[in-house]
Order: C-alpha cells, then sequence, then structure tokens
C-alpha cells in the first residue's frame, strides 16, 4: 500500500507541467437514447475550479487511478475537446494518465468504450461493425456539446481525436481516411506477421457484406480539426490517397521499442510518410513498447496478469530504459498537448 500511495504521489508531483486547472471534475453516463443506436459508456474529464476532494478515476488492480471530482460543476469559459478512442481488447481507463493531463491542461476530454472491441464486451457480432468505432466518437463529440452546463462548453473549430492501437486507425478514419479491405488483406500476406492482421481476423469484419461495404466508405466528421494516433494498428489497409489529401493536421507517436508483431517501420513510420509532410509530424519514443501508453501498473500487476492469462504481464513492461513509465507518459502527453494547442492557437488567426 505504502508502495501504490507513493506512486501517486509521485505522479501528482508531476501533473504541476499540466496544471493549467488544480482539480478536473469528472462524468461518467450510458448513451443510449438515440435511436437504433448501440448503448455506449461515455465518460468525461473536464475542468473545474470545485474545492471537494477528489476521489480516484480508473483505478484497478492493475492500474494506477487518476484523481478527479465526480460530477463537479465546469470552469466558465470555453475549452479545446478531445475525444479518446481506446485499443482493441481496451477500454476508457486505459488513457485515463492522458484525459487527465489534459484536463488540468483545459481540456474538455471524452471517451468510450467500444462495443465488441472493449474489455467489457467483445461480442463477435459488435466487433464485426468496426465501422461503427467512428460514428461511437461522432456520438461522444454530440453528448459533450450538449451537455455544456455539466462539463463546459466546446471551444468552436477545436475538437481532435486521439487514439492509441487500433484507436489510432479510429482517429484516421473520422478525420477522412478510407480504408481499403482488399489492400489490407493482401497486405497480409506480405507480411501475415503483424498483430494488426490476427486482429482483424478475430474482428471479422468481412463477415458481413454490408460491414464490409460501410468499413470501406466515407467515415469522416470535418467537426473533427486535428489527430493524434498513438502506435496504432491497421494503417496498412488505408489508401495513399485517402492519406495524401488528409484535411486536418495529425501527430503520429510510435513506440520505438524492438517488435515483432508491431514494428513501427510498418506501421506508424510508414503512416507517417503517406501523410501530408506540410501537416503532419512523426515522433518515434525509442525507449517506448506498445502497452505504454496504458495507465502505469501497480506492484504486483505483473503477476496479477500472469496468472490470469499467461504473458500477458508483458502490458506493465516499456522498452529497455531507465526511464518509468510515468516520465514516458509525461513526454506522450507534453508531445500531444504542445500539438494540439499550437494547431488550435494557428487556426484561430
Amino acid at each position: 500500500m505504502k508502495t501504490v500511495l507513493g506512486l501517486l504521489l509521485f505522479i501528482s508531483l508531476q501533473l504541476p507541467a499540466f496544471a493549467g486547472y488544480k482539480t478536473i471534475g469528472f462524468q461518467a453516463s450510458i448513451l443510449s437514447d438515440e435511436q437504433n443506436a448501440r448503448p455506449l459508456e461515455l465518460v468525461i474529464w473536464y475542468p473545474s475550479t470545485t474545492t471537494a476532494a477528489p476521489r480516484l478515476v480508473a483505478d484497478t488492480a492493475v492500474f494506477i487511478g487518476d484523481l478527479a471530482v465526480h460530477d463537479a460543476p465546469p470552469a466558465a469559459g470555453t475549452y479545446p475537446l478531445v475525444v479518446l478512442s481506446h485499443g482493441f481488447r481496451g477500454n476508457w481507463g486505459n488513457q485515463s494518465w492522458l484525459a487527465s493531463a489534459l484536463a488540468h491542461q483545459g481540456f474538455i476530454v471524452a471517451a468510450v468504450n467500444h462495443p465488441g472491441t472493449t474489455t467489457r464486451d467483445r461480442g463477435p457480432a459488435a466487433a464485426a461493425q468496426l465501422w461503427q468505432r467512428p460514428i461511437d466518437l461522432r456520438r461522444a463529440i454530440d453528448a459533450v456539446m450538449a451537455r455544456a452546463d455539466q462539463v463546459g462548453r466546446v471551444a468552436k473549430g477545436q475538437v481532435a481525436v486521439v487514439g492509441h492501437s487500433l484507436g489510432g486507425w479510429t482517429a484516421l478514419e473520422i478525420a477522412g481516411a478510407r480504408f481499403d479491405p482488399a489492400r489490407f488483406a493482401q497486405d497480409c500476406v506480405t507480411h501475415p506477421q503483424l498483430s494488426s492482421c490476427s486482429v482483424y481476423k478475430q474482428i471479422n469484419p468481412d463477415r458481413d457484406p454490408v460491414s464490409q461495404a460501410r468499413l470501406g466508405g466515407d467515415l469522416r466528421d470535418d467537426r473533427v480539426t486535428a489527430i493524434v494516433t498513438l502506435d496504432l494498428g491497421l494503417s496498412r489497409g488505408l489508401s495513399d490517397e485517402s492519406l495524401a489529401a488528409l484535411p486536418v493536421p495529425a501527430l503520429v507517436i510510435a513506440a520505438g521499442a524492438p517488435s515483432a508483431d508491431l514494428p513501427a517501420q510498418l506501421e506508424s513510420a510508414d503512416l507517417a510518410k503517406r501523410l501530408p509532410a506540410a501537416t503532419s509530424r512523426y515522433v518515434e519514443i525509442a525507449d517506448a513498447s506498445h502497452f505504454s501508453f496504458l495507465s502505469p501498473c501497480k506492484p504486483g500487476a505483473v503477476a496479477l496478469l500472469e496468472e490470469d492469462a499467461a504473458g500477458d504481464g508483458v502490458i506493465c513492461r516499456d522498452g529497455n530504459s531507465a526511464r518509468a513509465r510515468t516520465q514516458i507518459q509525461l513526454q506522450i502527453a507534453s508531445l500531444v498537448s504542445g500539438f494540439l494547442q499550437q494547431h488550435f492557437a494557428m487556426a484561430d488567426r
């Protein structure tokens, strides 16, 4: 317990680098009122000036949570909105560390659990509807904008999407990239070792011609004006033409630690080469692994993960470096915040 509290104190001591707002609010709800829409678990972090005592959010047996005040009144003013998209088999809590850092910096941050591809719902029918992921984010944007009195007002033209792994693909899709299932299938013949190929096979969106057609269609939401990908997957199925014409700036962050199934050069670096050079930026973090983008692990987490499923302890491991995951994440949060602030400032001119 003392070790966990020490880690929490360490993280809180790092936050002042992002602490424009000392206190942040947190709200959780279920979106289920739209006709024929699948229920979505939605969470929102936002700037607040409340003096109420915060509680831990997204704290689990494995991952260290972050402090926020549930249902706190929002701070006055308008703020950029960032929507987070988790990876395959992940959940909204995986990037709670980033949401907290950005909310302290003055962003409203929303996240959802994508049905079928989340920790809490791996139903094959929902998973096959991969095209629903960008629509989930669109619904999250709608919900945040409709709750200005509860979570704060979104600044006009300042909406970004940040996605990890499969969430990075989701960010590109909602920004205007187009997926070509036939291109991806052929690429998996050439690179069958990539985790993207095995994940796509598990999801199996090709089982349904309607879903396959929707997956190859236009899923853009033109309210999204910037995106960030965090060690994404499935990028090799995106068409060259749609990436070259991507209408929003993109920050591509890659894990630089050696990886046989998700090598930076075949995913993030390859993506960056196909994006417009004038509006995109590529950063490779040498000591980050694919799982460095998940919340810091608690002491004893590796043993718990291995007991549940042999090999899952890798979730708590980063690259070969003296830096702790919290230090790597400070760099990531700084990159994301700086990129978005610069873009929104330029857009205001």
